[in-house]
């Protein structure tokens, strides 16, 4: 009897994975781009540009980390991703290996590479440059996983997509989760509309909502409101040193962000800690509420160290922080 046949996960992340390559710069200038509203990091051209050091972090993007959060959590956790028949591929399959996480579905291709991403860390914050390769997606033999938890794919992936919505429409039994990365924003909510009515907990920050609604409003209830109306239950909007807030049942709520004893170390991976951990402790039997202050905390704890996973807490250790929690980090209906 194989009894891979019929795998059977609490928690599958679906997505492209990544060898992250932190280059920590000492010099450069920050400067506000008021025409769009961002900040601009800003490099001497034609010049040596000394950096400090710099760090290989293994395994990363958004569903490989959600993937590892799961299972430190004490799901039952797997990665459905592409990799290349390459070191690289193989360093990212034993670092998953290593966190608890199973790599059956993930898939190696021959002529192909693994994604290598840049990240230009400065201060406490980063720029990354990204390279997908095209992999062809397609959908391994996954069973009927409690939670599917799909984020971050390349260019080509959308008829994958339609595949996974194919496949949701016969197994209604699994709850979906969507977090989408830049690619999945950009094709826009029609084009996905499919994946967007069938996600029960839905994922983003304040700026890739008003992209997705294509908004020049920053209010949170309108944005909220507009994400709920294109199929998502509960919709989860983080604003950096804001917070969080969740729409739920018509509701409103926000929590602050888990007070820090000591300024971020770099910021890659807390919002994937964030919404992978309130994914799993709702899986978990958490209510929402709870969920959230979990997410906080694990995010809090993220951006103390370098990469996307080096932070991730247990649930003991989350629930020693939260037991030290002051009386400002409630919960507040807006």
């Amino acid at each position: 009897m194989n009894i891979f046949k019929k795998p059977n996960f609490d928690f599958l992340a679906i997505g492209d994975i990544a060898i992250n390559d932190f280059i920590k710069i000492k010099e450069a200038d920050i400067e506000n781009d008021e025409k769009n509203g961002n900040q601009e990091i800003c490099l001497n051209f034609g010049t040596k540009i000394p950096y400090e050091n710099n760090y290989l972090v293994l395994a990363s993007g958004n569903s490989a980390n959600a993937s590892v959060v799961a299972s430190r959590l004490g799901l039952k956790s797997s990665l459905v991703t592409n990799l290349g028949n390459d070191n690289y591929g193989t360093l990212c399959l034993t670092s998953l290996k290593e966190a608890g996480v199973d790599t059956k579905l993930s898939t190696r291709h021959k002529n192909l590479k693994t994604n290598y991403h840049y990240i230009l860390w400065y201060k406490d914050n980063r720029t990354i440059l990204t390279k997908h390769e095209k992999y062809p997606y397609n959908l391994p033999n996954i069973g009927e996983p409690k939670w599917i938890y799909l984020s971050s794919l390349g260019k080509n992936s959308l008829p994958f997509h339609n595949q996974l919505a194919d496949y949701l429409e016969n197994h209604p039994k699994i709850k979906l989760v969507f977090q989408p990365g830049t690619y999945q924003i950009s094709t826009g909510a029609q084009e996905l509309s499919r994946i967007y009515s069938r996600t029960e907990l839905f994922f983003c920050n304040l700026s890739e909502a008003k992209k997705i609604l294509q908004s020049d409003s920053s209010d949170i209830r309108l944005l909220a409101q507009g994400l709920r109306a294109l199929g998502p239950k509960t919709i989860f909007i983080t604003d950096n040193i804001n917070g969080a807030y969740y729409y739920q049942n018509n509701e409103l709520k926000h929590l602050p962000v888990y007070p820090c004893t000591k300024p971020p170390l770099e910021t890659t991976g807390a919002g994937d800690s964030f919404s992978s951990t309130v994914t799993a402790g709702i899986a978990l039997g958490l209510s929402t509420e709870d969920a959230v202050k979990w997410g906080l905390i694990n995010a809090s704890s993220v951006i103390q160290k370098i990469g996307s996973q080096a932070g991730l807490l247990t649930q003991k250790e989350i629930k020693e922080y939260l037991a030290k929690a002051p009386a400002s980090f409630r919960t507040e209906t807006i």
